[in-house]
């Protein structure tokens, strides 16, 4: 049989404790498969805040609402009209007009999810930035839409300034075309969920392991029990008997490595073993030494690391802690985790071997938390040792810290124009809207919008030719609020949101760019 990859707990407890889910298990039980309990609570007690009821807006909201945040707020001081009502799914048609676009947007979002709460507020951001700016730091992130260039700078400064302030999200689009940006200092991130997993440390088996692959005795194993033996076991077994004889040096040449593959072919007792074709397929793990991933090396080496004090953060004393685990215990490696791949073995064998690495990761878990400088909860200890392996952090920057940059402006005509085309195309919208009167039509025209986009770049740098094409989307619809566009980025910043509120997946750290013209996204 072939089992799934899975804990000792579960597996061995699972038939005794099961009992019926609750019903919020029920209700989120497909992304708690994503983010886990300690994701959901993460959600539930967030609170955010979006400013501007747009349709955009409320399609990000449900992104949030449904897989249930603990409260947003809609800051909007601006009633609903004919071209919100034709555009915004999370209005009531005609019957909306007139009314608060907050407050309606509140009510018919809160219909979602019984279990969020939302506040409609009618200030505007002008308002709030000049007599009540703290109250901003009451929630965890902010999301704001296509808002005016001046209070969006105020507001971007504000939060940026005071490390206590939430993150913030800018959004901007003009029918088909859109971009948003996240606004951070500092992201760590422990459960990042890689594709690599992390060693089994098969090349340097640790004493109990070893012990038992050495007490197996294959040529008189019955041959049922001989096709079911984890092929974790097998290689150890066949490594160690090759470093014996070879003067404890690991399979390196070609032909070497071969041989050692034939090796282990020629243990089989029947031909169609395929713990022993698993076991072969898995050699590569025998001279795949286990080291330190480099980007780890790189944390250990971090400022914030090496100049650690009583009051830093968690995560900085977890990454100390790792440091000094991997530099003063003899393998030289990060901690074991108890979680296996997949193999192919009888659920005795498997939950032997399994028995075998939960017992070693939680002694090695012991050492690691005796490291500790400062007390960090255990539950973020067991996530942090089983993910050492691909610990984030990420630096971001200011929003709009691009555009002063003319070295990554000059690179991005380069390497990414089509992304860069329609970044500025944006940009000179909002830089054009400025010198606009207030209240006054927004008149566009492509000289104008090529004079600001092209003011942007550094002296000599010529525009991407695909800027044309951007500003013309931009021209025919500024101030176009698209359900195709608000739908879609409805979709990718709540994903980018939730991925900030959790601390899990690793978010985007630049611009992301649409064009739903020639449907595309990319990264600026």
């Amino acid at each position: 049989m072939k089992t799934d990859s899975t804990d000792i707990e579960t597996s061995t407890t699972a038939m005794t404790t099961e009992v019926a889910p609750d019903n919020k298990t029920r209700r989120y039980d497909r992304q708690l498969r994503l983010w886990a309990a300690s994701g959901q609570h993460a959600l539930e007690s967030s609170r955010i805040l979006v400013i501007s009821g747009s349709a955009t807006s409320t399609s990000v909201l449900k992104n949030l609402v449904l897989p249930g945040i603990g409260h947003f707020t809609i800051l909007d001081p601006a009633k609903v009209t004919p071209e919100d009502a034709g555009n915004n799914f999370f209005l009531e048609g005609p019957s909306s007009i007139g009314k608060s676009r907050a407050a309606e947007a509140v009510r018919l979002l809160g219909e979602l999810n019984e279990g969020v709460e939302g506040k409609a507020d009618t200030r505007s951001l002008e308002e709030v930035l000049e007599r009540d700016s703290e109250w901003l730091s009451e929630f965890t992130i902010v999301i704001a839409h296509n808002l005016e260039a001046g209070p969006l700078e105020q507001l971007s400064q504000l939060l940026w300034e005071d490390q206590s302030y939430p993150s913030l999200v800018v959004v901007r689009s003009a029918g088909f075309l859109a971009e948003f940006y996240l606004q951070y200092h500092e992201h760590t991130v422990i459960e990042s969920h890689p594709e690599t997993a992390p060693s089994l440390r098969i090349d340097k088996p640790f004493p109990a392991l070893l012990e038992y692959a050495m007490s197996l005795d294959f040529e008189n194993m019955d041959v049922t029990d001989h096709g079911h033996v984890p092929y974790v076991i097998i290689l150890v077994r066949v490594l160690e008997e090759w470093k014996k004889a070879h003067n404890g040096s690991l399979p390196s040449t070609y032909a070497q490595k071969q041989e050692f593959k034939k090796t282990i072919l020629a243990m089989r007792k029947k031909s169609d073993e395929e713990n022993f074709e698993e076991a072969e397929a898995q050699a590569y793990r025998c001279w795949t030494v286990s080291t330190i991933p480099s980007e780890i090396s790189e944390l250990f080496l971090d400022a914030k690391v090496t100049s650690l004090s009583p009051t830093s953060p968690p995560f900085f004393h977890l990454v100390h802690a790792l440091s000094r685990f991997t530099k003063e215990q003899e393998s030289k490696t990060l901690p074991l985790t108890s979680t296996l791949p997949d193999m192919k073995a009888s659920t005795g064998a498997y939950i032997e071997l399994q028995k075998l690495y939960k017992k070693r990761a939680e002694e090695e878990k012991e050492v690691f938390k005796s490291y500790l400088e400062v007390p960090v909860d255990d539950e973020i200890v067991d996530a942090f040792v089983k993910n050492s392996h691909a610990l984030k952090l990420l630096r971001g920057k200011r929003w709009g810290s691009l555009n002063t940059d003319p070295l990554a402006l000059a690179n991005a005509v380069e390497s990414l124009p089509k992304q860069l085309a329609i970044h500025l195309a944006l940009s000179a919208l909002t830089s054009l809207s400025i010198k606009q009167q207030p209240n006054a039509p927004l008149a566009l025209s492509e000289e104008a919008l090529t004079a600001e986009g092209q003011a942007l770049l550094p002296a000599g740098i010529e525009l991407p030719e695909e800027f044309s094409d951007a500003v013309g989307e931009v021209i025919r619809a500024p101030t176009a609020d698209l359900p195709n566009t608000a739908a879609l980025l409805g979709g990718l910043v709540a994903q980018e949101v939730i991925k900030m509120i959790t601390k899990q997946y690793i978010p985007i750290n630049g611009y992301c760019v649409v064009d739903l013209i020639e449907t595309w996204t990319g990264v600026l």
